[in-house]
């Protein structure tokens, strides 16, 4: 079998390189090409193939790359600490819960925060939201123990202190698990 022998204008293709295009020049076996790029490369002809239909190899890889891709759809870039941000923040300063505060006793202050605190606990349980952070202030403590109490009788529910950075020592973070039934 005898190998097709290259001419001037022949279409050919590097063997073991993404190169191809058209013969330029030949002195001997010294081929010279002038690739798809405009390039004039000189290769043996041992290292050349003939292409006779050229239109196949005219597509570059890097198109063939291209439409192989999925277009993704642009979604606003979020940071990462962002999207770990708790959903629900509830604000238990007695002065975000009434008006008139200066005629409640400490008692009857302990009392208002908790029930919003349950209340807002159990809205959250319901609506499968995960994360709520309970700001609560410094204070002597009162607030945060009984809130800590409250959160533990909840099985389904772990609670830590929340961000420093964005709430100083004054909130706790609640995580409620989804898959397990509240008592």
């Amino acid at each position: 079998m005898k190998k097709n022998k290259l001419e001037i204008g022949d279409f050919v293709s590097v063997l073991d390189d993404d190169l191809s295009g058209t013969v330029t020049k030949m002195n001997n076996s010294n081929i010279t090409i002038e690739t798809v790029d405009g390039f004039n490369l000189d290769f043996d002809e041992s290292e050349l193939v003939k292409i006779n239909n050229p239109l196949h190899i005219s597509i570059s890889s890097h198109d063939i790359l291209e439409k192989e891709q999925p277009v993704k759809k642009q979604r606003p870039k979020q940071k990462a600490k962002e999207r770990f941000q708790p959903t629900l923040e509830v604000d238990l300063h007695i002065h975000h819960l009434t008006e008139n505060s200066n005629r409640m006793t400490n008692h009857e202050m302990l009392t208002l925060q908790l029930d919003t605190a349950r209340r807002q606990l159990e809205f959250a349980i319901q609506k499968r939201i995960q994360k709520v952070v309970f700001i609560h202030g410094v204070g002597e403590g009162v607030l945060k123990m009984e809130l800590e109490y409250l959160f533990g009788r909840y099985n389904n529910v772990k609670h830590y202190d929340a961000d420093y950075q964005k709430y100083g020592l004054g909130a706790t973070e609640v995580y409620i698990y989804q898959n397990v039934n509240a008592e």
